[in-house]
């Protein structure tokens, strides 16, 4: 007699981190809907001290607290970032511009007075916002010195410019064509819902300065919600001002998507994210940068194509690529590798030189086979140094 095996389905489930302390933004409240902040701290020595205010999406009508929030916030706490997540007041329960923008204002603020004790570097706090909740993000990066409210008490007097921006897939424009009618809708009120020129000063295309902090955008080509001319318009207003950033628009996916780790597409636009991070410096506090120059050979001959890419032991820093070129390399203190040890990874290839078919691409690790890996620790300042490789 044939047995059936027996399949087992076994679940498994991440424990999520809980928000630690949910308080009130504002020391008396405010009216109906009490705009809240909800706090995830890394535990004792897994914060780099970064932080992040995340604003929920949900059309200034309600909140996707969940997959605009607490999971985002986990996946913050992942890399040791601490996270707040933003309970705004909202345009369904009769609150209106600028009542948004003053709760996060209060919201970066507070977090900032609360540096200290939470273990963050008042220099390295962002804002990160969702559909309508990027809408509010963006107005952050760019109405921070407007006063929308009565300061209340010291923590008014902090700024509440943040330091970086990350705008996801965010309603920016409340131009008719454009704008996502809920949103402008809600957040104007009745009242104003069809003045064009109250939409325009909500328009944050209209309002990026040489001010407003780097930022990065992400977007999909197909959403049918809030078009992706949103994002575009404000990255070109970035490209304007000479405000860094990245914009990654993807061809698919829906609106409103989070972080979708489930798509084996879209889930790339979170690692990407991760990148910019760690590479625009946010991971990490102060450090410095070695200009650094030489010349690279492969099997006796100057590499005609290729690069170096300088992994540091902490992961914090951030991790830098040169060109190399014709055998040689050059990096200026503003693009040199960071001033600490790290690990260095060369591909190249000498075919546009030998024209040999057997010169083909490679990727090394070390400068020969079975050799250890090839380790660097440059200094502040300039340098020059010379690798030699060998494939056999």
């Amino acid at each position: 007699m044939k047995t059936i095996p027996q399949i087992i389905l076994m679940t498994m489930t991440v424990a999520l981190a809980q928000p630690q302390e949910s308080g009130k933004l504002w020391p008396e409240g405010r009216e109906s809907d009490v705009p809240e902040l909800h706090r995830y701290l890394p535990g004792p020595g897994e914060g780099n001290g970064a932080a992040v205010v995340i604003c929920p999406g949900g059309g200034y009508g309600g909140l996707a607290v969940d997959h605009e929030g607490h999971q985002v916030a986990n996946w913050f706490l992942e890399r040791g970032v601490a996270a707040f997540v933003l309970h705004y007041r909202l345009g369904s329960q009769g609150h209106h511009h600028p009542a948004q923008l003053a709760d996060v204002q209060r919201g970066l603020r507070t977090v900032r007075g609360q540096a200290g004790d939470c273990g963050i570097d008042p220099s390295r706090i962002g804002v990160m916002g969702f559909s309508a909740g990027g809408h509010l993000a963006s107005m952050a990066a760019t109405l921070f010195d407007e006063t929308v409210y009565e300061a209340e008490d010291e923590i008014d007097g902090l700024s509440a410019r943040p330091d970086f921006a990350i705008l996801c897939y965010p309603v920016i424009s409340m131009d008719s064509q454009v704008a996502h009618r809920g949103s402008r809708r809600n957040l104007l009120g009745p009242g104003r819902a069809d003045d064009d020129e109250a939409a325009a000063r909500v328009s944050s295309e209209k309002n990026v300065s040489e001010n407003t902090p780097p930022t990065f955008l992400f977007h999909t080509v197909e959403d049918a919600a809030v078009p992706v001319e949103n994002s575009l318009s404000f990255f070109a207003a970035m490209r304007r001002y000479g405000v860094p950033g990245e914009l990654h628009a993807f061809e698919k996916g829906p609106h409103g998507v989070g972080l979708f780790r489930g798509d084996p597409v879209l889930r790339h636009w979170s690692e990407l994210l991760d990148h910019w991070l760690r590479n625009s410096g946010f991971y990490a506090g102060e450090w410095g940068r070695a200009a650094l120059s030489g010349t690279v050979d492969l099997d006796g001959s100057p590499v005609s194509w290729g690069s170096l890419t300088f992994y540091p032991d902490d992961e914090a820093l951030p991790v830098t690529t040169i060109r190399v070129r014709r055998g040689q390399f050059a990096a200026d203190e503003n693009g040199g590798p960071v001033a600490a040890p790290s690990r260095i990874v060369f591909e190249g290839s000498i075919w546009e030189g030998s024209r040999d078919a057997e010169d083909g691409l490679v990727h090394l690790e070390s400068l020969r086979p079975g050799g250890g890996a090839l380790r660097f620790a440059p200094d502040e300042g300039s340098g020059e140094v010379a690798w030699k490789f060998y494939t056999d």
